[in-house]
Order: C-alpha cells, then structure tokens, then sequence
C-alpha cells in the first residue's frame, strides 16, 4: 500500500460527527508560522477538523511557505489557506501583511502555531481585543522566543501544549493557571497504517529514523555512536543499514562526517514522500534528538510495530517501556547511544516483539477517540471562559 503525505496526515482522522457546538466562536483565523513539513504544520486538517466539525469556520494563515509539504493535505481536506510570499525573518512585512488579512477576515478567535505566529497573533489578538489560543510544540525556547512569549504570557486564552510533557512545562515556565492550560497530543494512532514485517535470520537489519537534519534531531551524535562501535571493535552478529529519511540544513555537514568516519552503512535518503512505508521497512527506530516535543515520527514508528531506542526528552519517555519497548538514553550521550545500538544489535531476535508492544501502547493511548475528545474539551473550556 502506498501512502504519500496526504497519508500521513490522515492518521490523525477525526470521525465527521461533532457532540459540541459553537455559536460565539463561528470564524478561526488558524495563524502558522510556515508550511514545512514538520510537526507544527502537519497536523493542522486534523486540528482543524475538529474545529470545523463543532460548527467553526476555519482559515489558515501562513507566515511564509518553505517547503509547503503541509500543504496539499489542508487543500485535500477542503482548508482555505492564505500565503505570504515572504522570509522568516522579515517580521514587519509578514505582521503587517498578517494585519491585513485578519482585518479583512474579521476572526472572532485566532489560532496559533508556533513561535513566530503565536507571537504575532498574540500582538493582534490584543491591539484587536480578540482572543487568542497558543500551542506549544517543544519542550525548550530559543531565549529570542521565550522574552516575547513571558511578557505576553497573560495574554492568550489557552495555551495548549502538544503533549502532556510540553503542557506541564509551558504551565511552569509562564506561571499559566490551570483553567487556561491544556494538554492536546498530536498523534492519533492508526492501527490500518503499514505494519513492520519481523527480522528473519538472514535478513539485513534495517534500521533508520524519520526527520528533519536539523541540529535538534542530533545525527550528528548518531554518527559519532556508530564511529565509536567501530573503534570499540564492536561487530554486529548480521548485516546491517541505516537510514535516514530526510533532509534540511544540516546535510552537507552530516555528509561530510559519514565520510570523514567511513561510515558506509549509514546513508541519507533525502525526504520521503510515504513516511509510513517506510518506517514500515525498518526492524528499528532511532530518535537521538537533543529536543523534542511530542515526536510524532517516533509513534509513528512505534504504530508500525518498531522498537525504539530514543533520548529522554519531550514526550518520549512517557511513551517507551525502557527494556520492553526500546531503549531510553540521556541526550547528547555518544556512550549511552553506542551502548544501546550494541544491545539491540546483538539480539535482532527480540525486536519484534518489543515492537509490538510499543504498537500496544500507542493504540490505546493515542486512539482517534482520545484524539477527539482532546479536542472537543479544549472547545467546550474556551466556550465557557468567552461566552
């Protein structure tokens, strides 16, 4: 089965059927920063769905396109989205072009997505005195970030954190009272998505990992772990492939050290179009980010029935079983990574049935009901609070 990034964005499929309605926040102006292909974006029909099953109407609002991977599943799913043809860092044009457009829309509540939107959308919302609703999707902020948001941390009606991790974090760090924090994970399991086939003795060990090469991800310490078994004289029992699918701004850099360490099992595959093939190719998955927050690749993988080997950051190590269904290490520890890959390396036999009980996990605890009613809660509070 293939599934291309229309796909993926389907796993978070809602049920059409709304149990809530409502009348005083009729139109969402849905403020992202970009529409790359990453974890703050490719949520949004999902996210939106919601929204419009309760009776809202939504619009998307896009700082600037990058990539515009996010893009063809918010048309697919009939989202009406406006994009500024401009930078990231030329914020006076984007805020005055955002101005514009929210004052032609006339939002009744704006709905905002990452850093450089949340912040924009906060300054209208207030000069404009309309409310404004902020996610969080990682654990850590930039300091340029973290100053804007405390001064105007009193200012959105909901800050909703994608996991429960960035939600209790977001809660301490801005003083938010419990009334205005909520907790809306961005993963909504799919038990139909393609399913990992078991190692066969034999086989090569596939191994790989799904995201942006961006410093956050850390491959650069991933290629240092794989070095470091290779002057420990550490050789794997079967043959083994590692990949990764992606790409970004660090490629040329992490290109260099795979040669520099004459890695030749690693290979960078560039961005993949049907992301759930192929992690469902892998017999494991690795995320050594040095940040994160709910890490939807890493359930995804997880879905697929892989075992995991992660660093303890964002919302990960609530969702591994540390020896059951992967392995926990400290980030940025070359040791603990190089350690870990030795373990699971040495038993290929086992992985299977750790992934299987990762998969275990991610269905129940991140069902498309929980997903919903996530959601439909978040609605009936700000209801409450602004009627």
């Amino acid at each position: 089965m293939s599934l291309n990034i229309t796909d993926k964005i389907r796993t978070l499929d809602l049920a059409d059927n709304a149990i809530i309605s409502l009348p005083n926040l009729m139109k969402i102006a849905y403020i992202t920063s970009s529409l790359e292909g990453s974890g703050g974006p490719l949520p949004i029909p999902a996210v939106t769905r919601v929204l419009r099953n309760a009776g809202a109407h939504v619009e998307v609002f896009a700082l600037t396109r990058r990539d515009g991977r996010a893009l063809p599943a918010m048309i697919a799913d009939g989202l009406e989205v406006h994009i500024r043809e401009g930078g990231n860092r030329d914020h006076l044009a984007a805020i005055r072009w955002l101005d514009h457009k929210l004052t032609t829309y006339k939002p009744t509540l704006i709905w905002t997505s990452v850093a450089r939107a949340s912040i924009m959308g906060l300054l209208l919302g207030w000069r404009d005195n309309i409310p404004v609703v902020c996610w969080q999707h990682n654990a850590a902020l930039k300091f340029s970030r973290y100053v804007p948001f405390y001064i105007l941390r009193k200012r959105p009606a909901m800050w909703i954190g994608d996991s429960d991790m960035v939600t209790a974090i977001t809660g301490k760090r801005f003083g938010v009272p419990p009334e205005r924090l909520a907790s809306w994970p961005l993963f909504c399991a799919n038990p139909d998505a393609p399913q990992a086939t078991p190692w066969q003795a034999g086989q090569t060990l596939r191994i790989g990992s799904l995201g942006r090469l961006h410093s956050q991800k850390a491959y650069d310490i991933l290629i240092e772990a794989i070095a470091r078994l290779k002057q420990r004289g550490f050789v794997a029992p079967v043959p083994i492939e590692i990949t990764i699918a992606g790409d970004g701004r660090d490629h040329d850099m992490l290109t260099n050290m795979i040669k520099q360490k004459g890695i030749s099992e690693l290979c960078l595959l560039g961005y993949t179009e049907q992301p759930l093939n192929y992690l469902a190719g892998l017999h494991l998955y690795l995320q050594p980010s040095r940040l994160e927050g709910l890490c939807i690749s890493m359930h995804e993988a997880m879905q697929a029935g892989l075992p995991v080997i992660a660093t303890s950051v964002g919302q990960m190590p609530y969702s591994i079983e540390q020896g059951k269904s992967g392995w926990l290490i400290p980030p940025n520890d070359v040791n603990a990574l190089a350690n870990a890959l030795a373990d699971a390396l040495s038993h290929p036999e086992k992985l299977a049935e750790m992934g299987q009980i990762a998969r275990e996990k991610v269905l129940s605890q991140y069902s498309q009901e929980v997903f919903r009613q996530a959601g439909e809660s978040i609605l009936q509070r700000l209801q409450s609070q602004l009627s």
